[in-house]
């Protein structure tokens, strides 16, 4: 039986079977594109997407993007699951052409508020404002029109989220990277943005996404290197979580030479 089983598995038609088995149901590569999640994941940086993270995707054919099975349940998914949380990195599908792979970082879900200004983004957790009071005693928190509002929710636990100076409302850049009126996330709806907030094309410009939309979580990075194709080694075989934590440590330090606790 077992002889069997590897005289399958090592034929052309097995092996085309296993590989798109995992690619469908349980990873997939994805090669950052772009600077949006800058310093998290950098240009050049080859991941695994953890495909189960959300449920399971209705299967599509890699690269051209053809889908196998019908969309039995109306939500993208074969088997729905846990969806995004609030801080979670995800990919996922652009809603304006859902060919394209996009990756940012959850910063609200259904029933969430969200607003920016000056360039702060300003969440109020569906749970209301007790819940602000009682988990968000470290951050700064303002009060809108009875509800109490968080200032930059992320920063602290994912110091890749940054902004760019040079960026400035003087420069003609649009509007949505500094102010944003209060809007409320549609249930079942995710808000995304990237972690270099300046130079992202995310929720702020194109509306929330539905999780019909949601692949998957980041899993680790297998390969990375730069624009001259030197390799970043330091990156090869990290996860997300990592790397953020390794940016953690080198903040301290850095605030220690400064004289700043």
């Amino acid at each position: 039986m077992l002889g069997k089983i590897y005289r399958w598995s090592s034929s052309w038609t097995g092996t085309v079977i296993i590989v798109l088995t995992i690619i469908f149901f349980i990873a997939q590569a994805f090669v950052i594109p772009s600077g949006s999640m800058k310093n998290t994941l950098l240009i050049g940086d080859m991941l695994f997407v953890k495909k189960f993270s959300y449920g399971i995707p209705v299967p599509r054919i890699p690269w051209l993007e053809v889908q196998v099975l019908p969309d039995f349940n109306d939500n993208g998914h074969l088997i729905e699951g846990d969806k995004p949380q609030r801080g979670d990195i995800v990919v996922f599908r652009y809603p304006g052409n859902d060919t394209i792979h996009y990756v940012k970082r959850c910063v609200a879900t259904g029933g969430d508020i969200v607003a920016l200004k000056d360039k702060h983004l300003l969440l109020h957790p569906s749970e209301g404002n007790e819940y602000v009071k009682e988990n968000y005693k470290d951050y700064q928190v303002v009060e809108l029109n009875n509800k109490l509002f968080v200032v930059d929710p992320y920063r602290k636990d994912h110091p890749g989220i940054h902004n760019d100076p040079s960026v400035t409302k003087d420069g003609l850049q649009p509007y949505q990277l500094f102010d944003m009126l209060p809007i409320q996330i549609p249930e079942g709806e995710f808000f995304m943005m990237g972690d270099n907030r300046d130079h992202s094309n995310d929720s702020r410009f194109w509306g929330t996404v539905k999780y019909k939309y949601i692949v998957g979580k980041p899993w680790f990075i297998y390969f990375s290197w730069d624009e001259n194709k030197q390799i970043r080694w330091n990156r090869v075989f990290r996860t997300p979580s990592s790397i953020e934590k390794d940016m953690e440590g080198k903040q301290l330090e850095i605030n220690h030479k400064e004289g700043i606790y």
